[in-house]
């Protein structure tokens, strides 16, 4: 039997609903072949570990190998290769190689299709759900204050008190920290890198050095946190209802549908 057409004006109207994609991402960044794919895909696994309902989009330089490509994309994350951006040369004279690659993060900012980033270093690790961060209020630029940890700011006078950008009433760093209430790690020092980790630089062969490391390596060979074998618990999605823009297309004439025949 043919299928009856029917005028959409008298038909029952489906109801139409679309998954919206999404406009609020983590983003990080990687160039080259180094170890560093290492660092992505352990903050991937402890964003997904977490319930995070947000992406990791991982911004890349054409540098970066097929493999380390393919590596990001099986572990679920959004994989998009950016240009670099080539300082001045006179700004660069007395710059060591890694920051002036830094630069080309500035690509970030060219992701507009999204409408709120939170960008988390390579060598992050998160231990507990941020999602939060992306409802603070918009129109703002939101960060955290610079570290004066590290040998090169050893000039200055906030190196010499420890100063710490997440914890400033602390005067030194992590050990007067209450490391289980810890949110987000940054493995920023030298030496400290899980990945690389050996205990033997200097100021790295202490207790809490070595159980944040371990921390960071129980969540990258979590297996089960791989993309592949990840099961996510269920989610309420936010439905895009397109029944208004089918009852305006219809009043116009401009939509037909069919009845299909009966299966039985």
């Amino acid at each position: 039997m043919a299928p009856d057409l029917t005028n959409a004006a008298t038909a029952t109207k489906p109801t139409a609903i679309v998954a919206s994609p999404p406009t609020r991402a983590y983003v990080t960044f990687l160039a080259g072949n180094g170890d560093y794919v290492k660092g992505v895909v352990g903050l991937m696994k402890g964003i997904r570990k977490v319930g995070s309902k947000y992406p990791l989009v991982v911004a890349i330089l054409p540098d970066v190998p097929e493999e380390h490509r393919q590596i990001l994309v099986d572990q679920g994350c959004i994989v998009r290769e950016i240009e670099p951006v080539y300082p001045p040369e006179n700004q660069t004279q007395f710059a060591m190689a890694y920051y002036v690659i830094n630069y080309s993060k500035l690509r970030i900012w060219e992701f507009v299709e999204y409408e709120k980033m939170i960008y988390l270093d390579g060598d992050i690790q998160v231990y507990e759900n941020i999602d939060h961060l992306f409802d603070l209020p918009d129109g703002q630029f939101y960060a955290v204050m610079d570290c004066f940890c590290e040998k090169t700011w050893s000039h200055t006078p906030q190196y010499r008190i420890g100063y710490c950008q997440q914890c400033p009433d602390k005067v030194q760093h992590p050990e007067n920290i209450d490391l289980d209430k810890v949110k987000v790690v940054h493995y920023c020092a030298a030496g400290s890198k899980p990945w690389r980790y050996t205990g033997k630089e200097m100021n790295m062969d202490r207790e809490d050095i070595k159980m944040l490391v371990k921390k960071w390596w129980d969540v990258y060979e979590d297996e089960s946190l791989d993309y592949k074998n990840y099961v996510a618990p269920a989610v309420e999605i936010e439905p895009m209802n397109l029944q208004p823009f089918l009852e305006a297309m219809s009043e116009a004439g401009a939509i037909n549908y069919a009845t299909a025949p009966s299966a039985a």
